[in-house]
């Protein structure tokens, strides 16, 4: 038997803290619901933590309190994922809405968390659904997310919905972290090769010019190059970096215009490798979204309308607007994104065949598992071969410096003899 300790919400709103004995940490769970609670942390506990009980808990208060110099954090993916596990833990233990929101607000340490959560406690209780009390905070939560639980509310399911969105932020978490822990070598890679190759040009290359001044223009054209690009980087050197900051703020603010995003998503759906990868996630998300709606009960037509905004593309949103008016009048779902040209073979079969045997629903959300176990593995062979990409290419323009240089001096030594 293990023992461990527990922290869990009451009926009415309130905490308990205590220890208990379970073989097993299911066995331990099924205790506390048996009891009425709600856990909301077990962890096994060992001799030392018995033992210093009494300090852990001081510790912990201590922690807990503000400081004066410190700044709240602003919520972010992470208080989003953990807010979104905890009410679903909440409202499947049966409390509800309004009280579980107050629970949430008992557990959070962060005043931006608790502002966040106090705001959405006081929409629902002024009567508003909790997508609706979420809209106000679109920028923190997103149309993914408040679609999907538009949808919970809109076929009963609240609970289930946000089990669900917990599980796809935590599949969205693992693949981000894979992703950025792939990307730090390469980036370390190319921090040190640009600044590598602005050192040869600003310092070095600028140490052979009273070399090569005597060749003139019997230099070799390679020589001359990177002599000029040398001369570029030494001279202009704080304009050419001004430039650069003035293109990236440019280039982010025509994105964020319409045309500049529908250009954007045009380019990144041709583009080969991250095209494929692109196109995959986005049907992914619609799917997942869409199969959810369906489950629960809303129109198809009024599905789609949802699921559409939960599409970041809008090349692929603007393909799925076009499918409604198609099954208004009659037409088939897999017709309408056949003819659009952006959705996958398996994505129009598997819709195809849910239409047939009247469970588009379950055919939606395998889809999204197929794709979903694709994108992952897109993501990761790309990043696989980005780094010998990087190290090929930055290889390349630092032995042409090189080479160039190495040139320009044989041809001194063959002025020489």
């Amino acid at each position: 038997m293990a023992e461990y300790a527990y922290r869990a919400a009451t009926t009415d709103g309130g905490f308990v803290d205590g220890r208990l004995s379970a073989a097993s940490r299911e066995e331990a769970l099924r205790q506390l619901r048996g009891q009425g609670l709600t856990p909301v942390r077990l962890e096994e506990s060992g001799e030392e933590t018995a033992q210093g009980g009494a300090c852990a808990t001081t510790a912990v208060k201590s922690i807990a309190r503000p400081r004066l110099l410190s700044r709240p954090k602003r919520p972010g993916f992470a208080e989003v994922h953990a807010l979104t596990a905890e009410l679903s833990v909440m409202l499947r233990a049966g409390l509800p809405l309004d009280r579980a929101l107050r629970v949430l607000i008992g557990m959070s340490g962060n005043p931006a968390v608790v502002a966040v959560i106090e705001d959405l406690l006081k929409s629902v209780k002024a009567g508003k659904g909790l997508s609706q009390a979420l809209a106000a905070h679109q920028p923190l939560f997103g149309d993914f997310y408040i679609s999907m639980v538009r949808s919970g509310e809109a076929g009963g399911q609240l609970a289930a919905v946000l089990a669900q969105l917990a599980e796809h932020l935590e599949r969205v978490k693992a693949l981000r972290e894979s992703v950025i822990s792939a990307l730090i070598y390469p980036a370390i890679l190319v921090v040190v090769a640009a600044l590598s190759v602005i050192l040869l040009l600003g310092f070095v290359v600028p140490q052979f010019e009273t070399l090569f001044d005597d060749l003139g223009d019997g230099l070799p054209l390679p020589t001359r190059i990177i002599v000029s690009a040398g001369h570029l980087v030494a001279d202009w050197g704080w304009l050419l970096a001004l430039l650069a900051v003035a293109a990236v703020l440019l280039a982010r603010r025509w994105l964020a215009s319409p045309g500049g995003r529908l250009r954007r998503d045009d380019w990144l759906l041709r583009t080969p490798v991250l095209g494929t990868i692109a196109r995959k996630y986005e049907i992914t998300r619609f799917a997942r979204s869409m199969g959810t709606l369906l489950g629960n009960g809303v129109p198809i037509v009024t599905a789609l309308r949802i699921a559409s905004d939960t599409m970041g593309n809008q090349c692929l949103r603007s393909a799925i607007d076009s499918v409604a008016p198609a099954i208004k009048q009659g037409g088939r779902m897999a017709d309408a994104l056949e003819r659009s040209g952006l959705f996958t073979l398996l994505a129009l079969n598997m819709v195809r065949l849910g239409e047939e045997t009247g469970r588009l629903d379950a055919m939606l959300l395998e889809v999204a598992r197929v794709h979903d176990a694709e994108v992952q593995a897109g993501v990761k062979r790309a990043l696989t071969l980005v780094e010998p990409a990087l190290i090929l290419t930055l290889g390349v323009v630092i032995a042409a410096i090189i080479v160039s240089i190495l040139m320009g001096i044989l041809s001194v030594n063959e002025l020489a003899l």
